[in-house]
C-alpha cells in the first residue's frame, strides 16, 4: 500500500512538474523566495492593523512568529527522521523531470506548505469576522506551494501534508489565541 502512495506521488509530480516551460521558470523562481512576498505580508498587516488596532495585531504577529517557529522546527525534525531525498536529488527520476532549482535538504514534509497553511488558517480563523473576502488567503500557500513542486524540490505528498501539519497547528493555536484573548489580549 505504502509502495503504490509513493508511486502515485512520484507519477503525479512528474505530470504537474513537466507541465513547466522554461517561459515561466523566472516567475516560479520568482514566487518560491520568500523575500519576495514582503509586499502582500506589508499590504495584509496594514489591513489588519486598521481593523483591529496596533495592539492587537502587535499580539497577531507575536502569535504568528510562534506558530512559524515551530512549524519550522517540527518540520526539520521530520525531514531528518525520514531522510527523504528531494526529487531533484532522486536517481531513479531526476532524468524524467525538469530540474528548475536544487537544494540539498531533504523533501519530507514541506515546511514552505506547512507554514503558509499555518499562517492562513492561523489568519483566518482569528480574522474571518472582521474581513468578507478572508478565504482568498488561502490563494498564497496554494501558488506558493505549488512552485515547489514546479521547480522540482518536492513531491504533492510533501506539500499535502505540510498543508494538514500546517492547518491543524493553526488551528490549535487559534484556538489558545482565543482562549488567551479575553484575559490577557484585551481589544
Amino acid at each position: 500500500m505504502l509502495e503504490k502512495i509513493k508511486e502515485l506521488d512520484v507519477n503525479l509530480l512528474v505530470y504537474l512538474n513537466g507541465l513547466g516551460s522554461e517561459k515561466y521558470d523566472g516567475f516560479w523562481l520568482f514566487i518560491t523566495n520568500q523575500l519576495y512576498w514582503t509586499p502582500f505580508f506589508l499590504l495584509l498587516f496594514f489591513l489588519i492593523y486598521k481593523k483591529i488596532g496596533g495592539k492587537q495585531t502587535l499580539y497577531v504577529l507575536l502569535f504568528i512568529a510562534v506558530l512559524i517557529a515551530f512549524t519550522d522546527q517540527a518540520t526539520n525534525l521530520v525531514k531528518h527522521t525520514f531522510e527523504r531525498l528531494r526529487p531533484c536529488n532522486n536517481p531513479d527520476i531526476k532524468s524524467i523531470m525538469r530540474i528548475v532549482l536544487v537544494r540539498n535538504s531533504y523533501s519530507f514534509f514541506s515546511g514552505h506548505a506547512a507554514n503558509t497553511m499555518a499562517a492562513a488558517t492561523f489568519l483566518y480563523l482569528i480574522l474571518k469576522q472582521h474581513f468578507k473576502y478572508l478565504g482568498f488567503l488561502f490563494l498564497w500557500p496554494l501558488v506558493f506551494a505549488y512552485s515547489r513542486i514546479y521547480l522540482g524540490l518536492h513531491y504533492p505528498g510533501d506539500i499535502l501534508t505540510g498543508y494538514f501539519f500546517g492547518a491543524l497547528f493553526g488551528f490549535l493555536l487559534s484556538l489558545v489565541y482565543k482562549k488567551l484573548k479575553p484575559q490577557y489580549f484585551p481589544g
